[in-house]
């Protein structure tokens, strides 16, 4: 006997058809996303399933493992490597599609391209590089083209991104390399280009952290960060990109976990949790008419709040939020939600989601060949070039009478040392190749003590042309100014 194949349900209706059988619970439901990992166990794998097929559920926002850094604050477990999580990702998509009843929205983090989440899969270059480019939207357009089609391919609809957080803090431990610079102005043009080359995919957008996470030196995965600035301040800065944006139009704009007391009205209230600041002001003040979602709400910033089950959600829900992110407590949320939100405004979240689903769904595409990953990071390359001190035409002279090469940071060979290894006929000249081993400030980039040392040391005492190849705040650990040369 032929075993026959159950087809899900919202493969043989339409949405508008699939909306009309909807109940109450079902609902509520499409407002809460629940996180996904590629790495899970089956018995993991089956009960997400089952809250999915149980719940109508709307979305889910896969992360890699549950050792991931989304969920192990404290680096305590190891995050082990998967040469086939592309593959594991298509299968869990198709099973959990399987298990709902209507279609979910697909979301995952890829700022950076698919490899944020993913092994073996296209890394692009950090926001803040691609900040580095002069007046070249439409390569950072190709960027958000590749990157929404790598999405596309994959299955997914929703990529959590651009962060349009304004880098004004050297030391922010979650932002910085996130960020597409500390000007405001240029930060709006280089996202409104990025969601344009996504939009062009057919690939859903949400700009984040409203109001701005990046004047920060707290990790909001571990505290709650403040920000105290008054709003006039907050308007010229932080809040310039997401202004101009909301008034483009973008499709969901996500909040981040920050106490922000010119805009919430309150000293220690989350961003999140806030009716001031998303109901009164994101929505009704700057005018934003689409989804508005949470950051993750397993973050210790708001984990810990609420000792009720259910609770949290409510709160978030309560203050404004379309969509939970990482919701911990699906069943208790619905069921909270349900006792205490006024009917209108269930339907006006119900109608925000859909509204996105329908768009997420619709959108046909046409065939579009991406630019070859190789080859746009070549161009890449090239274009994010920055000269912080001196000339390109020293570099010659360095070539015509000898140097001697150094790299820091790493002991892997790379194009620079294999370039640069060889010419050491002159003692007196020296080209450093510094590489920090981490994206993020502290400890000092992952840079030892010696390792600054021995920068300091060569600049000091030779005519030192120095290259870094990593965050350009590194910089701040060493001498830079004494250097002949700083690329």
């Amino acid at each position: 006997m032929v075993k026959k194949e159950l087809i899900p349900m919202h493969k043989l209706i339409s949405l508008s058809e699939a909306k009309k059988t909807l109940s109450l619970n079902e609902k509520v439901g499409q407002f809460f996303m629940p996180a996904a990992f590629i790495n899970d166990t089956e018995a993991e794998i089956q009960n997400l399933e089952k809250i999915i097929g149980e719940n109508g559920i709307g979305s889910i926002c896969f992360f890699h493992s549950r050792a991931s850094a989304a969920t192990n604050y404290e680096g305590k477990k190891e995050v082990v490597y998967n040469a086939k999580s592309l593959e594991r990702l298509k299968q869990l998509i198709d099973r959990y599609q399987r298990a709902s009843k209507i279609p979910l929205l697909i979301a995952i983090d890829a700022e950076w391209g698919l490899a944020m989440r993913i092994e073996e899969t296209p890394q692009y270059p950090y926001a803040l590089t691609l900040g580095a480019i002069n007046n070249n939207p439409e390569l950072i357009k190709q960027v958000g083209l590749n990157i929404g089609l790598d999405c596309k391919k994959a299955g997914i609809h929703w990529n959590l991104c651009p962060a349009v957080d304004i880098n004004n803090n050297a030391e922010n431990p979650v932002i910085g390399y996130r960020s597409f610079g500390d000007n405001p102005k240029e930060v709006y043009k280089n996202a409104m280009a990025f969601i344009q080359g996504m939009d062009k995919s057919g690939t859903l957008n949400s700009i984040k952290h409203f109001p701005g996470h990046g004047d920060t030196a707290v990790d909001s995965h571990l505290g709650l960060p403040r920000i105290d600035k008054s709003k006039a301040m907050l308007l010229q800065n932080e809040l310039y990109p997401f202004k101009n944006l909301i008034e483009n139009g973008v499709d969901s704009v996500m909040v981040g976990h920050l106490a922000v007391p010119a805009l919430s009205m309150s000293e220690t209230q989350s961003a999140t949790l806030s009716k001031a600041l998303i109901t009164g002001f994101l929505r009704n003040e700057l005018g934003h008419k689409g989804v508005v979602i949470t950051d993750a709400l397993n973050m210790h910033s708001v984990s810990k709040l609420y000792a009720d089950e259910g609770q949290l959600e409510w709160e978030a829900f309560d203050a404004g939020n379309d969509v939970l992110c990482f919701a911990e407590h699906t069943l208790a949320g619905i069921q909270k939600i349900i006792e205490k939100a006024p009917s209108e405004r269930i339907e006006n979240s119900f109608e925000r989601i859909w509204k996105l689903k329908e768009k997420a769904f619709a959108t046909q595409v046409k065939e579009i060949i991406p630019v070859d990953y190789k080859f746009l990071l070549g161009e890449l390359a090239i274009a994010t070039l920055t000269v912080v001190k001196g000339n390109e035409s020293q570099l010659p002279e360095f070539y015509e009478v000898g140097f001697e090469a150094v790299q820091i940071g790493t002991t892997k060979q790379n194009h620079f040392a294999e370039a640069l290894f060889g010419h050491t006929s002159n003692k007196e000249k020296v080209v450093i190749g510094i590489f920090p081993p981490q994206m993020k400030p502290q400890h000092n980039f992952g840079l030892t003590e010696n390792d600054i040392t021995k920068i300091n040391e060569l600049i000091e005492n030779k005519e030192a042309a120095v290259y870094l190849f990593g965050n350009p705040y590194a910089l701040l650990l060493i001498n830079w100014q004494k250097a002949a040369m700083v690329v």
